[in-house]
């Protein structure tokens, strides 16, 4: 605990008494008022030590819930972010990879033993899941010395959702070579690389995935599933029955009508669908047909069992399920309308009722910035709290000093959050000089009554408690911006990328990253969940269509080939674009040895060594305005090791 010291007057104030005896004898909801920005989350770390459990916090948009877990992520390791799951019911490449393998990591964590901080939206809390039986079943760990059967294993990583491929490159992939397997877990930084002899496993290592090239020794993996709709052949078996009734019973109610286009729109969707499913075990709309799959679903009240829930402003999040509700209900029935489609795919998102009836069987905090009555969740516990929110100085230090000196006088804790460790010292030495004594401390371990204390670490912003004497001051009050660093992340250099849709003409050949070659058809405006939205209309082979929102287009390049020749048109989901991928990878793995044996040749060249960092270049490294990626933060420690070396 990094911020012990800050949380003694929080604990010995009356609220927090009563919070705690009202936990103790369960009686709940407990409503706590007067609560603003970042002031959550230290009650929140407050209460956390005051419970043996996990603790979920719901917020009413996926925004503030970043704000929180962010807040939160000062206080505390063990904290994590779950994105919304966005279901769709067209084919669209919208879903973002990345968020899925972010939520898998937090299932694995909901799911391990351990007191830990889940923040989520209500419109997750609103979202069905895979059973969660099937992610533990599903689940299994790899050590050397284990006795292996390829076969079985292949069969395993597939139902888990992993995809075989020749070359692992992407998270949720494997390839078996011989007696080598390598596995790319979604919760892993790094695929692993398996070695047998005979049908024991031998050695594990990391590697990379550019070069190849092993990286470290490990003793065991956790292979945890890669997709969140988990299917057996029983799952799929029980689907393509459900589905196929369905469908017959849907082209009769439109043959009544003689809606011929819905006809052939539903005979075109389920055909290409069930073809996928039987083949690959997936396709692109799998998650809106999740009812079809299992007899029963789970939320996250199954995966989080008998968890501690935290509401922030419980009438937003009530309005934001009720939009969400309505929203999705009104493309259910225009989706159904049209032939796109089938009934159980309407059994997406639990009610409003539903939800509020789970509320409230838990043991729920709601947290509200006034005090007021809500129809919803009302409080049988009440503690208000007063608070004040620190105005910005915008790098006027004279204002800072002044406001330091009147908090010290009146025998506040003040905290004061640098961003970086060497501003934070920095500013010691600026305060001194202005005759302030102060402190600075890695570890916040106690801060007493009229004490300064200044400690690395960002928040959204400051507050004040009056009654506790507590004063934080965030590092973008202090300076004017905040230092939580934004992640600069620059484009793929090549050429043909395109800056704006208007640099295409219709007819264009294009080249989508995970699809390949199509063909630009124009931009079409489609309604997405209540909301008109611009895509980008691809036409590939076999008379399939892409759609690609616009705010992806770093998706897309301009097709580059040579002078006057068409290109082959690639067909949606095949595996000609992929073979043509691995070809280029295998290319590129030609280069990366080429220049292993350069490096060698030149290791054993004398050079010129540099000295080690100096305290002015670790200055400017901390004042970097942009938080480095973990490639980029590899190159500069390779470089500087290299520099080091004759």
């Amino acid at each position: 605990m990094r911020l012990k010291g800050l949380m003694t007057p929080l604990t010995l104030s009356e609220q927090f008494k009563e919070i705690s005896k009202a936990i103790d004898n369960r009686k709940y909801p407990i409503g706590v008022y007067g609560l603003s920005e970042s002031s959550k989350s230290y009650l929140l770390y407050g209460v956390l030590n005051e419970i043996n459990e996990k603790m979920l916090v719901v917020t009413h948009s996926d925004v503030e819930a970043k704000n929180i877990y962010e807040d939160l992520s000062f206080y505390l390791n063990d904290v994590y972010y779950f994105p919304t799951k966005e279901v769709v019911f067209y084919n669209v490449d919208a879903i973002s990879g990345d968020l899925r393998w972010e939520r898998l990591k937090v299932i694995k964590k909901m799911l391990e033993e351990g007191q830990k901080v889940i923040v989520t939206s209500a419109e997750a809390l609103a979202s069905t899941y895979a059973p969660v039986e099937l992610f533990t079943s599903h689940s299994f760990n790899i050590s050397v010395e284990d006795i292996i059967d390829i076969r079985e294993l292949s069969q395993r990583l597939i139902e888990a959702g992993y995809e075989r491929n020749e070359v692992v490159d992407t998270k949720g992939q494997f390839s078996i070579r011989g007696g080598i397997i390598d596995i790319y877990p979604p919760t892993s930084g790094l695929p692993f690389r398996i070695e047998l002899f005979d049908d024991e496993v031998d050695s594990i290592r990391t590697f990379n995935t550019d070069t190849q090239r092993s990286i470290e020794k490990v003793q065991t993996i956790e292979v945890f599933p890669a997709k969140e709709v988990i299917l057996t052949n029983h799952h799929i078996d029980k689907a393509y029955t459900s589905i196929k009734e369905d469908f017959n019973s849907s082209i009769e109610g439109f043959k009544k009508k003689k809606d011929k286009e819905a006809i052939e729109r539903l005979t075109s969707t389920i055909n290409n669908n069930l073809e996928l499913l039987k083949e690959t075990w997936s396709f692109e709309t799998i998650d809106s047909y999740i009812s079809y799959f299992y007899d029963k679903t789970s939320t996250l009240f199954d995966y989080m069992k008998n968890c501690f829930v935290v509401i922030d402003d419980v009438q937003r999040c009530v309005g934001k399920l009720e939009s969400v509700q309505f929203e999705f209900s009104e493309n259910y029935e225009n989706f159904l309308k049209r032939g796109n489609i089938l009934p159980k795919q309407g059994e997406l998102l639990l009610s409003k009722d539903r939800i509020i009836e789970e509320l409230e069987l838990s043991k729920v905090m709601t947290l509200e910035a006034i005090t007021k009555t809500t129809k919803h969740l009302a409080p049988r516990t009440i503690a208000a709290f007063s608070q004040i929110t620190i105005h910005d100085y915008h790098g006027q230090l004279d204002l800072l000093i002044e406001d330091i000196k009147d908090k010290k006088a009146r025998n506040y804790r003040t905290l004061i959050l640098s961003g970086t460790r060497t501003r934070g010292e920095r500013l010691i030495d600026t305060l001194r000089d202005r005759g302030i004594e102060a402190t600075y401390r890695d570890v916040v371990s106690s801060i007493a009554q009229g004490e300064v204390v200044v400690t690395f670490g960002n928040a959204s912003k400051g507050f004040e408690y009056p009654e506790l004497k507590v004063c934080v001051i965030s590092d973008s009050e202090v300076f004017g911006q905040s230092k939580r660093k934004s992640v600069r992340r620059g484009n793929k250099k090549g050429v043909g990328k395109i800056k704006s849709f208007t640099e295409l003409k219709l007819g264009d050949y294009v080249v989508h990253v995970n699809h390949g070659i199509g063909i630009y058809k124009g931009i079409k405006q489609l309604e997405v969940q209540g909301h008109k939205k611009d895509f980008l209309e691809l036409s590939y082979n076999s008379g399939d269509t892409l759609y690609v929102p616009a705010e992806q287009l770093d998706m897309v390049q301009k097709y580059i080939g040579s002078e006057g020749k068409a290109p082959k048109v690639n067909k949606l989901g095949g595996s000609e674009w992929i073979k043509a991928k691995n070809k280029v990878k295998k290319s590129i793995e030609d280069i990366a040895e080429d220049l292993v044996k350069l490096y060698a040749i030149r290791a054993t060249l004398k050079g010129h060594k540099y000295s080690e960092d100096t305290v002015w270049q670790k200055q400017f490294e901390e004042e970097f305005p942009y938080e480095e990626t973990p490639d980029q933060l590899t190159s500069i420690e390779d470089n500087k090791k290299g520099y080091g070396e004759q």
